[in-house]
């Protein structure tokens, strides 16, 4: 397969992806902005209640982001008995584990929004909005695995259409049930909660039964008898390093954000409003690099490791420009989004200041994302855990904490501590990548 027929095909792939990323970006910020009609307060609260579920949805792409890796691999190899098991086994540890999770969610919710330093006056809405997304959140963990599955065989279209509905379920919904349209109740964040819910169950519903119908028809009894361990092992190789990573990332965040409450409901509020604008801008970048790890994916399970790495060098360097470019776009207009958002002067001079900072981090968060995701789908699943457990912790957390908190510099300062995080990591990650050292870390052996 020639260079060019690499980019073209990474092209039909992006595009999907795109789309798909953009309307799950969607999903999260439609409850953010619909809620700044009903109060900021509201708003803070969901977004520490989004930064917990944000968690546990780590917590279910384990399996998940293993699978994805080892199904693109032995599509690459040609080995579709080892695919069939593989999804299988991840689909039944996900449910119980989404299940368990669940439950958990509903009878702790309290003690866990108080260990998350949760202001009292935010309690009750973030209460009401934890207890229903986090009861119902075992419909995300089989989704993720569904999902997954699907984008390793390039049947893209598929998750994206199913996002675009839910999408659409999710607005009318929140519409409705927030503001009591229609002779319903307002019931604000309880709405929300409610509508974000049952739009995730119909998600599930869906990708299942297109799952079943386009990729994986059946999975065979004989295929789990005896129970296939070793691809078990092989999920924990990839998906313990992935979801590490990840997972540390996220507990660092669920930290900064116990700091920034401190600081007080605008500087939360201002961060719940800016990381939903940000996000759109590294939307390109996740996309292609998701996109083109499905085909490096297939590419080492083919034992083509210099072809895998000229494609990877250039959709990183696509990312890169085009990130960039929408990040200096938002910093430019930022100030006139956040005031649609909110009339709270502190809140949009804080969020203004935290866009223009946010043009610096942006570059690091390209390297980042494009080299553990990368990487991964290599299955170099390890180095990118070391590198980041360590400066998340030392850089993202301790730094930007004396920098906001004891220097006095609040949320701004913090981002700039954001920032060197981002880059420093990138510059290493980068490196690691260049090495090709991860040539030799594949599941398909020639």
């Amino acid at each position: 397969m020639s260079t060019q027929s690499l980019k073209g095909q990474l092209r039909k792939l992006t595009l999907p992806v795109f789309i798909e990323i953009a309307l799950v970006m969607l999903l999260g910020a439609v409850d953010t902005v619909m809620l700044s009609r009903y109060s900021d307060n509201s708003v803070a609260a969901v977004g520490l209640d989004n930064q917990l579920m944000s968690l546990i949805f780590l917590v279910y792409q384990f399996f998940s982001m293993g699978a994805a890796i080892l199904c693109a691999q032995y599509i690459g190899g040609r080995l579709e008995k080892r695919l069939v098991q593989v999804v299988g086994v991840a689909l039944i540890v996900n449910l119980l584990v989404g299940a368990s999770v669940s439950v958990a969610l509903y009878l702790m919710a309290e003690p866990i929004l108080r260990f998350m330093g949760l202001r009292p006056e935010l309690m009750g809405d973030g209460l009401v909005y934890i207890k229903i997304t986090g009861s119902m959140s075992f419909f995300q963990a089989l989704s993720l695995t569904f999902s997954a599955s699907l984008r390793s065989a390039g049947k893209v279209i598929y998750p994206m259409s199913v996002t675009g509905i839910v999408n659409i379920l999710n607005i009318i919904g929140n519409y409705v049930l927030i503001f009591g349209k229609f002779g319903f109740p307002q019931l604000g964040v309880e709405g929300a909660a409610l509508s974000t819910a049952i739009s995730r169950g119909v998600a599930m519903l869906l990708l299942c039964i297109i799952h079943f119908r386009v990729h994986i028809r059946k999975f065979p009894m004989k295929y789990f008898r005896p129970f296939p361990w070793s691809e078990f092992r092989n999920l924990l190789h990839i998906g313990i390093p992935a979801m590490s990573e990840e997972l540390s990332y996220c507990l660092s965040q669920v930290a900064i954000t116990y700091f920034i409450n401190r600081i007080g409901n605008e500087a939360l509020a201002a961060r719940t409003y800016c990381v939903n604008m940000i996000m759109f801008t590294y939307l390109f970048c996740v996309s292609i690099t998701q996109a083109g790890d499905i085909l490096v994916g297939h590419l080492v399970g083919r034992l083509r490791h210099r072809a895998a790495f000229v494609l990877g060098n250039y959709f990183y360097r696509r990312a890169l420009v085009v990130t960039l470019s929408a990040s200096m776009v938002l910093a430019i207009f930022g100030k006139s989004i956040l005031s649609l958002l909110t009339n709270n002067p502190e809140i949009i001079s804080m969020g203004f200041w935290v866009l223009v900072v946010d043009l610096f981090l942006e570059y690091g968060r390209v390297s980042n994302i494009f080299a553990c995701g990368t990487l991964r789908a290599t299955g170099d699943a390890v180095y990118p855990v070391i590198v980041g457990i360590i400066f998340q912790w030392s850089i993202a957390v301790g730094l930007s904490y004396i920098i906001g908190i004891p220097l006095g510099y609040g949320l701004i300062g913090m981002w700039v501590g954001f920032a060197l995080d981002e880059n420093i990591r990138g510059i290493i990650l980068k490196r690691r990548w260049r090495s090709l050292k991860w040539q030799t870390k594949g599941f398909v052996k020639a």
